[in-house]
């Protein structure tokens, strides 16, 4: 028998959990410019989601208008994450990606251990949505966009 978690996160995604919303963090460097652009796109795009629709949105059945209106949690953490996100971050991006994550690192074994011992070696801006396992390291908008825009509709 599966774990009841495993369980449920299987039958969430062979028949959507009606009104659960996706779990969306950034992990953000004030200072850095680019971390604000995504500060704010995430936040735009998070207010966006939670107005009410329009009549001409109301009227349009394409997926595109309804993945628009799917609201999400947002975060945006300034501290660096644990390293069990940082495992889990690692995970959702595959073997060959440790290096965007930590800089300097070339596997996921070499990433946990540089970030144990130096949490300054996370790249930021990282924005991750928890629910649907998915990551964007830096400040592409439109990959950030595709990202929200997918995980709703997952």
């Amino acid at each position: 028998m599966l774990p009841t978690l495993s369980r449920m996160g299987l039958l969430g995604k062979l028949f959507g959990e009606a009104g659960t919303k996706n779990i969306v963090t950034l992990f953000h460097n004030p200072a850095s410019a680019s971390s604000v652009r995504v500060l704010n796109l995430l936040k735009q795009a998070q207010a966006n989601a939670s107005t009410t629709t329009t009549i001409d949105q109301a009227s349009d059945n394409s997926t595109q208008a309804k993945a628009e209106q799917a609201e999400f949690t947002f975060e945006a953490q300034e501290e660096p994450p644990t390293s069990d996100q940082v495992e889990t971050i690692l995970e959702y991006l595959g073997a060959d990606s440790a290096g965007k994550v930590v800089q300097g690192a070339t596997t996921q074994e070499e990433a946990l251990k540089k970030f144990k011992m130096n949490a300054n070696s996370f790249s930021k801006p990282l924005v991750v949505d928890w629910t649907s396992g998915k990551v964007v390291v830096g400040d592409n908008q439109s990959e950030i966009l595709r990202l929200l825009g997918q995980s709703r509709s997952s």
